[in-house]
C-alpha cells in the first residue's frame, strides 16, 4: 500500500511538472471574500464569476466551463478537488461501502454533465478524474467554505457570443422524492441522492451588458448513467439553495 501510494503521489507530481501551468491561488480581497485565480497562464478572455452560497451550501462539489452556443464544451475553468483527483472524504473499500477517512472512490453521480461533456474533447466518456490522471491544478482546488469570486481566463481568445455552465451537487442530499430507498440497489445514486444541478448563461461580447446571472436550466443524472440534461426541476428542494447566485462580469474595457 505505500508503494502504490507513493506511486500516485508521483504520478501527481509528474503532470504538475509536464503541464508548466501555475496553480490556481487564493487570496483574500478588501471586503474579505475569497479570489480565486484559475488558468492563470490562460492566454484568451478574461472573466469574473462571483459566486454567493446559499443557505444550504454545505461543501458542494462543483464544475465551471465553457461552451459554444451549439453546446460543444470549450474548456473548464475550474472544478473542486474531489472530483478532480477522484479522491473524496470518504474513500470507497467496495460497492456501496466506505471508509470514515478519505480515499479514492468513483462517483459518477457527482457532475455527470460535465464528466460526459468533458469526455467529449478527451475520448473518454464519461471522464471520471482518478487520482493517477487528475485534473491539472491549474483548474482545480478546494472548494470555498464561503462565497467567492472566481477570477480566470479561457485558454484562447472566445467567440463573440459563448456558455458559461456551473454544475453543482451536495453529496447524500435526500429529500422526499429523492431518498435513500428510491434505488436501493444503484450505488451511485446513493453518493448524491438530489442530482447535480445545472446554471447556465449565454454571454455576448458585442452587446453592452457587463454583468450576467447564471440560471439553473436542468438536473443531471441521477447516477450519472448519461450525459442528458433533465428541465423538470419540480422535485428539487434544498439543492436549489445550495447556490443563491452567480454573477459573472465582463471586463468591457478589455473586449
Amino acid at each position: 500500500m505505500r508503494y502504490l501510494r507513493f506511486f500516485t503521489v508521483s504520478a501527481v507530481l509528474i503532470a504538475m511538472a509536464l503541464s508548466g501551468c501555475s496553480p490556481v491561488s487564493v487570496r483574500e480581497s478588501q471586503t474579505g471574500v475569497a479570489v480565486v485565480h484559475s488558468n492563470i497562464d490562460g492566454k484568451g478572455t478574461a472573466l469574473s464569476l462571483e459566486f454567493h452560497k446559499g443557505p444550504m451550501h454545505n461543501h458542494p462539489s462543483f464544475a465551471i466551463w465553457l461552451e459554444d452556443l451549439e453546446g460543444k464544451f470549450i474548456q473548464t475553468l475550474f472544478v473542486t478537488k474531489y472530483v478532480a483527483t477522484g479522491i473524496y472524504g470518504h474513500g470507497e473499500l467496495e460497492s456501496g461501502k466506505w471508509k470514515a477517512e478519505p480515499g479514492a472512490a468513483v462517483r459518477p453521480a457527482t457532475l455527470p454533465y460535465w464528466l460526459h461533456k468533458r469526455g467529449h474533447l478527451t475520448g473518454r466518456v464519461p471522464d471520471l478524474p482518478t487520482p493517477d490522471n487528475p485534473v491539472p491544478d491549474a483548474i482545480s482546488g478546494a472548494t470555498p467554505s464561503a462565497d467567492f469570486i472566481l477570477q480566470t481566463k479561457s485558454d484562447k481568445i472566445l467567440p463573440r457570443r459563448f456558455r458559461v455552465l456551473l454544475e453543482i451537487n451536495q453529496a447524500w442530499d435526500s429529500n422526499r422524492y429523492w431518498t435513500n430507498n428510491k434505488y436501493p440497489d444503484d450505488f451511485d445514486y446513493m453518493t448524491s441522492l438530489q442530482p447535480a444541478l445545472v446554471y447556465a448563461v449565454t454571454v455576448d461580447l458585442d452587446s453592452d451588458i457587463s454583468e450576467y446571472y447564471l440560471n439553473p436550466i436542468g438536473h443531471s443524472h441521477y447516477s450519472g448513467k448519461d450525459g442528458r440534461l433533465y428541465t423538470d426541476l419540480s422535485t428539487l428542494t434544498t439543492a436549489l439553495h445550495i447556490v443563491e447566485k452567480v454573477v459573472l462580469k465582463i471586463d468591457r474595457r478589455a473586449q
